[in-house]
């Protein structure tokens, strides 16, 4: 019996396990790469397995690091089944589908410069007095339109037309509607067959709505092994959900190998108690200055974390009455399933709210933005209010657009409330800005490039480290004390290196058996 480690090893993106057994292979998670756009492409094209000998695959989340390529899986043949909770079930069913979207937005709009690109070459070349009067006017006429102008399939048709070369999506939307046809939706604690010989039991990993740690029984050569799977470990105490499980069915505490996250393997966060008088805080001062607080926030789970807290202090008469625009339809999407699985909310998110009728993301001087046109009509909001919009890393999605019209704005302060990784345009604002704020913003401010043009960075960049979906340093150590689970072997994954070997030194010292494996190592277990 074996595990090889295939993503997310020594880095965050990009989650996917195999284990495998006699008789059975069963896949952990299949996430997208994420960070820089041509090597993340790369390496996202590629399953270093044949689809079509995986049993069966278990979810540990939604989050696209972690779902992200299971339409490239189904698209290739696998036969299996998608395991996960049923709220991992209701989230993929909006953030798979989304996730296509972008893709094909994406090699839409690169197509489209390629096209251009050569359009303008033709026409400066010698090739253009081969060319007709009448095309010589379509070439022209073409050039004039912006890719919103031209259908993605007239793009594609000219690509082929002039043979340039094509680029495609990882999968379409038809791919991603037809992925979820495989899943099926299981409740906590509850076992699962998922092989001949292999079952698994999902647990609250309290990292977002329907978050699992995986449990999972195998038999190999008449002995049993159990290998436990965190996914995402979350942290006490915070808004909504329930903490990260600690109390273990009997049968599932002995444990042969713990796969195990790492991603704050050396850094401890911001207390939750502190995290409402931070906000309170910046809310408080760029009210003052009269300006607008942008949060890029992911669509699951951050969003309606931040509607939580905006709607608690509000009762509480502690932040001004500013609007408030969610300007995500995924995000939107999202906190209707956040509706629908109230039986995963904490003891206070149901005394607070459910028990007393009210709905916790939902309070006067919410709008929840849907059109493109209403998105547009924020940026010529001169009045103090707050826009939470997608995406979290600040990738894609409109909070792109806003950042154009406000960065450049001193009044405009850009609250970050998540994981930036590694070369993302969130984590160039954040690192640029403490650059610029260390200096004491002496000299031009920095230059950030947002679709495809320079903005000086004057607007005032914020980190609410307390919002984190993931256990610090000592919150994971708290989950392997706490815990009623016996380790013998830990492997650290879904760290960056430093993190993973830094969290993995410590866990050693603590008398724990720890490895921090990297991509493709397999682990035999005995």
């Amino acid at each position: 019996m074996n595990v090889t480690f295939y993503g997310a090893v020594r880095e965050v993106t990009g989650s996917m396990h195999l284990l495998t057994t006699e008789n059975d292979r069963i896949l952990l998670d299949c996430g997208m790469f994420q960070g820089r756009r041509r090597e993340s492409a790369e390496k996202n094209k590629v399953l270093p397995f044949d689809p079509r000998i995986i049993t069966n695959l278990v979810l540990s989340h939604a989050h696209i690091d972690h779902s992200g390529r299971i339409p490239l899986l189904t698209k290739r043949d696998f036969t299996g089944r998608i395991v996960c909770t049923r709220a991992t079930c209701g989230a993929c069913e909006y953030l798979l589908p989304d996730s296509a979207h972008i893709q094909e937005s994406d090699a839409a709009y690169l197509n489209y410069k390629t096209l251009r690109s050569a359009l303008v070459q033709i026409k400066k070349s010698s090739r253009a007095k081969k060319i007709s009067s009448r095309g010589l006017k379509d070439i022209k006429a073409l050039l004039k339109k912006d890719r919103h102008e031209l259908k993605t399939q007239t793009i594609n048709e000219l690509i082929d037309h002039y043979h340039l070369e094509r680029v495609r999506s990882l999968y379409t939307s038809e791919d991603a509607w037809q992925a979820l046809t495989y899943f099926d939706g299981y409740p906590y604690r509850h076992p699962i067959t998922i092989g001949k010989d292999t079952t698994c039991t999902l647990y609250d990993a309290g990292h977002i709505l329907g978050s699992a740690i995986t449990i999972i029984k195998a038999k190999e050569n008449g002995r049993r092994f159990t290998i436990g799977y965190t996914g995402d470990i979350g942290r006490f105490n915070k808004p909504i959900i329930k903490n990260p499980t600690l109390d273990f069915g009997e049968e599932d505490r002995q444990i042969d190998l713990l796969i195990m996250e790492s991603t704050y393997g050396d850094r401890l966060h911001e207390p939750v108690q502190d995290l409402k008088p931070h906000l309170k805080q910046v809310l408080v001062d760029t009210y003052n200055e009269g300006g607008t607080v942008l949060i890029p926030a992911f669509a699951f789970g951050r969003t309606q974390e931040l509607l939580y807290l905006l709607h608690e202090l509000r009762n509480e008469n502690e932040v001004p009455r500013v609007p408030v625009f969610v300007d995500s339809p995924l995000a939107i999407n999202i906190t209707r399933v956040f509706g629908e699985h109230p039986e995963v909310y904490d003891q206070e998110a149901h005394q607070n709210f459910l028990q007393k009728g009210r709905n916790p993301f939902s309070f006067k001087g919410v709008h929840f933005v849907q059109s493109v046109e209403e998105s547009m009509a924020l940026n010529r909001e001169d009045a103090p209010h707050i826009v939470i919009a997608a995406s979290g890393m600040c990738e894609a999605g409109r909070i792109l657009h806003h950042l154009r019209y406000k960065i450049h704005n001193p009044k405009t302060t850009i609250l970050i409330v998540g994981y930036m990784a590694e070369n993302t345009l969130g984590r160039r604002i954040l690192e640029y800005s403490k650059a610029y704020e260390n200096s004491g913003r002496s000299g031009a401010p920095p230059l950030v490039k947002l679709l495809n043009k320079e903005y000086p960075l004057k607007a005032r960049v914020v980190s609410l480290g307390g919002l984190s979906a993931h256990g610090d340093k000592n919150e994971m150590r708290r989950f392997l004390k706490e815990s009623n689970l016996s380790i013998r072997r830990i492997a650290l994954v879904h760290g960056e290196e430093e993190q993973s070997l830094a969290f993995g030194r410590q866990l050693n010292e603590e008398g724990y058996s720890v490895s921090v494996p990297k991509a493709g190592e397999m682990v035999h277990i005995k």
